[in-house]
């Protein structure tokens, strides 16, 4: 007895196409490359928005309140806060002070392009050199301002030094008359940030091209005619960055004469004296507006700066 089968076609099961991969690894190269930038960038921007921005807008928005910084209860006040700070010079008499620190910033730039360059070019030992004047710019502030209240106190270090000199006569009460006080901050400032400037111009010098300054000296420049024609058009980039960090950092000067004087004996800065409104005598709001006056300033530099330097990148 014979039964009949039914034919069953059976198709070998080879797959004609491969499936595709799902995932991140099947995504073209730009779109991988574009995502792993947002990822990377993510957490920068969240810490600058939280740390900066945030903290920036909300003192903006403290600057037209009368808030004490410690109460619930912030007044809208308006604009009273800038009325009280633009009638009223006393406030910006700190200012004044920032003088001082916007030329030791000169002289820090003026001997940093001067000593850069001997170290760049005239120096077999010159790495050595970089790192012996970089060095305080890699102590903290405080510890800065603390060797220097017992260099500058009276009878201490620098006085001994002036006596073993027979330099009596310039022998001065250096952190308590009006009259020095500022000039020695002003000199702590061009020792700590000195090397900085010298690094960043030596920096800036090694990319300029000995060809350049081969053919110079082939053709009888001096060492002056060198510096002034070819180093210094050179390195105008880093050198207009530093003249615009020169005019912010004189106006936020806060660190090192906070530590050495508090403000005291005529030397209170602007950031000083902003600090103090807001945590001495309670009036966060006017200390949240004298710090917009200063951001605006510095915003004012930066465009200044910006227009001067518009051709290049700075």
């Amino acid at each position: 007895m014979t039964t009949d089968l039914e034919k069953v076609d059976v198709k070998p099961d080879f797959p004609s196409k491969q499936k595709r991969k799902l995932g991140f690894s099947s995504l073209p190269y730009k779109k991988q490359k574009i995502i792993i930038s947002i990822l990377f960038l993510m957490v920068p921007v969240v810490l600058l928005a939280v740390f900066t921005y945030l903290p920036a807008i909300s003192m903006a928005g403290y600057s037209f309140t009368d808030w004490d910084g410690i109460s619930k209860v912030k007044n809208f006040v308006g604009l009273k806060n800038y009325q009280t700070i633009l009638s009223d010079p006393k406030y910006f008499q700190p200012l004044f002070v920032s003088i001082y620190y916007l030329i030791a910033s000169f002289i820090q730039i003026a001997l940093g392009v001067g000593v850069a360059y001997l170290v760049s070019f005239g120096c077999k030992a010159s790495n050595l050199f970089k790192s012996v004047y970089f060095f305080p710019s890699l102590i903290n502030s405080v510890a800065i301002g603390f060797i220097f209240i017992f260099f500058l106190q009276p009878g201490s270090t620098l006085d001994t030094v002036l006596s073993f000199l027979h330099l009596d006569g310039l022998i001065n009460y250096w952190l308590q008359d009006p009259k020095f006080i500022n000039v020695s901050m002003a000199g702590v400032s061009v020792w700590r940030y000195v090397g900085y400037n010298i690094v960043m111009f030596a920096a800036a010098m090694a990319s300029i091209s000995p060809d350049i300054l081969e053919a110079a000296r082939v053709d009888g420049a001096s060492r002056w005619q060198q510096l002034r024609h070819i180093i210094i058009p050179g390195i105008s980039t880093i050198l207009g960055l530093q003249l615009f960090l020169a005019l912010t950092g004189a106006l936020s000067a806060f660190e090192t004469p906070y530590i050495m004087t508090g403000g005291g004996n005529g030397s209170m800065t602007f950031i000083i004296q902003t600090v103090n409104y807001a945590f001495q005598n309670h009036r966060v709001g006017l200390a949240s507006a004298m710090a917009m006056i200063l951001l605006i300033l510095c915003i004012l530099i930066i465009s200044i700066q910006k227009l001067v330097f518009r051709n290049k990148e700075v």
